[in-house]
């Protein structure tokens, strides 16, 4: 049962982060020619700053370094 959570927790983790990353890529025009640390740290920022986040979706991504970002949206 613990399993099936965190894989429904990670997903969730996953959509969250793929909308943040679509916010983020409005905002900088030169998005795509970005390294991904450089956009993982963006979306880090984003969600920090205030990102229009449900609670539950903040307390999923609230500690996640950018190395994690990266790790999540398979950016490394």
């Amino acid at each position: 049962m613990e399993e099936k959570r965190q894989d429904l927790d990670a997903e969730k983790k996953k959509r969250v982060l793929d909308r943040m990353l679509e916010e983020v890529s409005r905002e900088h025009i030169d998005f795509y020619y970005r390294s991904t640390s450089e956009v993982a740290f963006l979306i880090q920022e984003h969600i920090r700053k205030g990102a229009k986040l449900t609670q539950e979706d903040r307390a999923l991504v609230a500690g996640l370094t950018p190395r994690d970002i990266q790790i999540v949206l398979s950016l490394h």
